[in-house]
């Protein structure tokens, strides 16, 4: 069975760079990428992405990643 998952992920700042932070699974694409603009504008992220992924978990098979929308948050 196909499943469609739709994803925002944070980039947190680190002494580093950046790193991925938690992703966090949404309803639809629109909210993905309304939680990624909202994740985006919290000055402790260095930004982030929206996207989404289809596949069948059963048999661990999923497409390549499509990103929805990428959005920059304020560097410090």
């Amino acid at each position: 069975m196909a499943v469609t998952y739709y994803v925002a992920l944070p980039f947190i700042r680190t002494e580093d760079g950046t790193a991925p932070g938690e992703a966090q699974e949404c309803q639809s694409e629109s909210a993905a990428i309304r939680r990624a603009e909202g994740i985006s504008r919290d000055p402790t992220n260095a930004g982030a992405v929206a996207f989404k992924r289809a596949g069948d978990p059963n048999v661990g098979e999923f497409s390549d990643v499509a990103p929805g929308k990428v959005q920059e948050g304020r560097m410090m």
